[in-house]
């Protein structure tokens, strides 16, 4: 079967599995990959392919995942989350965003959106309940502007990488691609408080209201513990990667990676706002944590399920193709090939690689300057991101969204910001080139 007909009838078969039957993500996902697999004739290597992108997402999540679910955990529990957000909300008029310039800023220095997202995303929750804002606006406003800088600032995994390849200096690229991120992210927040404002979730009230006795007491016993014991299981790991990143000698090699220094913030989330505080109270927290890290987990490990299958059916190689054949404006072609590639295996990096791969051969047919090349292909990166992008899932599962909530917010804010820096990248060339 056409690989392009099998994509769209995985991405139907899963929309209505997830959104209209209300099926568990990460069934429907592992579903719909062995649909693609069989439909592509693939049957014998569909469950290695599902296995191997399982494994590839569990490997470089899994500790950070649980990690900052922990830290979110017992932070929130203990009302450390909710000194943050006040000070947040009592610094800036406009605390949202705060939040989209703290997801921006982060993102590309800790070289994860997913990472920066899973930081902040305890103190976005609690600036969203006690501002009685209506769900989305501060998820959204946070994730958008993670997505911005990682999508187009140097030196970004997804930028360096395509500079690289294609030879440009790099202050051209820091500074034009710094301009264009931070216009976007600004498009993302202005989006988010617009247009992302969820009604609320049902399921999400009845559990409030069903809360047990014990649970009850457990919030009342939130207290101050201050603003040290509430930042530091936050801080610290950011700044033990920034210099893992920056100054690479031991030991900063090894507590600068991710997982370990989350693993840090971890301990520290243990010892400093917990004081005063039962163990026995404390385990319950961190089990509730991993708990709620390991559902978010399956959904990102169906999510690199779902890629590596459709990688089996040649899909991304056949949109690339198809692409270089059609007459469009050639600014167009760079940026469609990356959005094609990023909606069928999820990855902002590797998308970035493969379109490098696929645009690199016809550089002179197109006669663009390389700069314009790379961010009209990062723009790209940002247009589709659906079911097989595991920042989808996380996004969505920490923010407690459905499906559909999902690709109003996350998928919807990312067309646009992909439009608009396609836009502006544009407007660059047509102004300066």
């Amino acid at each position: 079967m056409n690989p392009l007909i099998i994509f769209f009838i995985a991405l139907a078969f899963i929309l209505i599995l997830t959104a209209r039957l209300r099926i568990h993500p990460f069934l429907s996902l592992i579903a719909g990959s062995l649909l693609v697999g069989l439909l592509a004739g693939e049957a014998k290597g569909t469950m290695d392919a599902i296995s191997t992108g399982m494994g590839r997402v569990f490997a470089q999540f899994a500790i950070v995942i649980t990690a900052g679910s922990i830290i979110g955990t017992i932070l929130h529990r203990t009302g450390g989350t909710a000194l943050i957000a006040e000070d947040i909300i009592s610094l800036s008029k406009k605390p949202f965003l705060s939040l989209n310039m703290l997801g921006f800023i982060f993102s590309v220095p800790l070289m994860c959106c997913i990472l920066a997202y899973v930081i902040f995303i305890p103190v976005a929750r609690e600036i969203s309940t006690k501002l009685s804002s209506p769900r989305g606006v501060a998820a959204t406003s946070l994730g958008l502007g993670t997505l911005a800088s990682f999508s187009l600032v140097y030196p970004s995994p997804v930028v360096y990488p395509a500079m690289v390849e294609l030879g440009i200096v790099r202050t051209e690229v820091l500074l034009t691609g710094f301009i264009i991120a931070f216009t976007v992210s600004i498009i993302g927040y202005l989006y988010a408080i617009r247009f992302c404002r969820l009604e609320e979730n049902k399921e999400s009230n009845n559990n409030k209201k069903m809360n047990t006795p014990q649970e009850k007491e457990q919030e009342s016993m939130k207290h101050s513990p201050g603003r040290i014991a509430s930042y530091a299981p936050l801080v610290v790991p950011i700044i033990l990667i920034l210099a893992g990143i920056f100054i690479a000698i031991p030991p900063l090699d090894f507590i600068g990676t991710p997982n370990v220094a989350l693993l840090i913030g971890v301990i520290l989330s243990m010892v400093l706002p917990t004081r005063g505080i039962a163990s026995v109270q404390v385990r319950e927290w961190i089990e509730k944590g991993i708990r709620r890290g390991g559902v978010v987990l399956l959904d990102m490990c169906g999510g690199g399920a779902l890629g590596a299958t459709l990688a089996l059916t040649g899909a991304g190689q056949a949109i690339g193709n198809l692409l270089l054949g059609v007459n469009m404006p050639v600014l167009f072609i760079p940026f469609l090939i990356a959005a094609a590639i990023q909606s069928v295996q999820g990855s902002r990096v590797v998308t970035m690689l493969v379109s490098l791969a696929l645009v690199m051969p016809v550089m002179p047919q197109l006669g663009l300057p390389a700069e314009i090349v790379l961010f009209s292909m990062a723009s790209g990166t940002l247009l589709i991101s659906h079911f097989n992008d595991p920042f989808f899932w996380i996004f969505g599962d920490l923010a407690e969204m459905e499906t559909l909530e999902i690709l109003k917010t996350y998928t919807a804010g990312g067309i646009i910001m992909g439009i608009s820096s396609l836009f502006m990248t544009a407007t660059i060339y047509f102004l300066f080139y």
